[in-house]
């Protein structure tokens, strides 16, 4: 497995929306709404959900809350969750993809339309910024947490596609399919993962000068302030200077 950066850029801004409280709770409720749903109540018998049960733990939401949301799923009046992908086209070619956990489609649509009439961008037609991008499995463990030699073994006999070093973290990628069991083996070794989730990796990235670049930031803070976002993935090459002030 040969180590590579794809993924940091990408994540270069979502730390700000998921520095609130209150919409890291409300996002891990309906992820563990919607697995219930899907899969059951059991987190022993239902991989998602316990993914996202795990989540909520390392959010320190309270136990009650996550008991609460997993009743709920049962519930006749609760409504469902889609999970949807929207497309769009940032300033200076730039692609986005947006990902949606949303009991109103009507709701996001409008939302949508909204930020790109105040922050610039179009919406594209399905596929035509996707086919750049591919989804993987993203595993990241903190330096301090791991034995790297034992890290990278466990990584691989569980399936894991590619293995990174970064000055605080080692980042794991796998296949969609394979998260959980990479992450499981993971976690069986005593080693806690930072963070488990599938993300859109870029295949190849626009550069953008430092006015651009802002534009599109601006565009990707407004898109990660609207409730139903769960996030935002780009491929645009931040200039350094931007990245050295964030």
């Amino acid at each position: 497995m040969a180590g590579h950066s794809k993924w940091a850029n990408t994540k270069h801004r979502k730390g700000r929306a998921d520095a609130k409280k209150g919409k890291i709770f409300s996002r891990i409720a309906k992820e563990i709404i919607s697995a219930a749903k899907l899969g059951g109540p059991d987190p022993k018998a239902n991989p998602r959900l316990r993914l996202a049960v795990q989540k909520a733990r390392a959010a320190n939401m309270p136990n009650e809350n996550v008991e609460r949301n997993i009743k709920k799923a049962a519930s006749a009046d609760q409504a469902d969750y889609h999970e949807l992908t929207y497309e769009l086209y940032g300033h200076g070619g730039v692609g986005l993809i947006i990902d949606v956990m949303t009991d109103n489609k009507n709701r996001i649509a409008s939302e949508m339309r909204i930020a790109t009439n105040k922050r610039g961008g179009t919406i594209a037609s399905p596929g035509a910024v996707a086919f750049n991008f591919d989804r993987k499995g993203v595993i990241q463990v903190a330096k301090k947490n791991a034995i790297e030699d034992e890290l990278f073994l466990a990584a691989s006999e569980a399936g894991a596609e590619d293995f990174e070093a970064t000055d605080e973290a080692f980042i794991v990628t796998t296949d969609p399919a394979d998260l959980y069991t990479v992450k499981e083996a993971i976690n069986h070794l005593g080693f806690a993962c930072d963070e488990a989730e599938l993300e859109m990796i870029p295949k190849s990235y626009v550069e953008c000068d430092v006015e651009t670049a802002k534009e599109n930031l601006a565009l990707i803070d407004w898109l990660e302030e609207l409730e139903d976002v769960d996030a935002v993935y780009h491929n645009m090459k931040i200039p350094d200077e931007l990245q050295e002030a964030s």
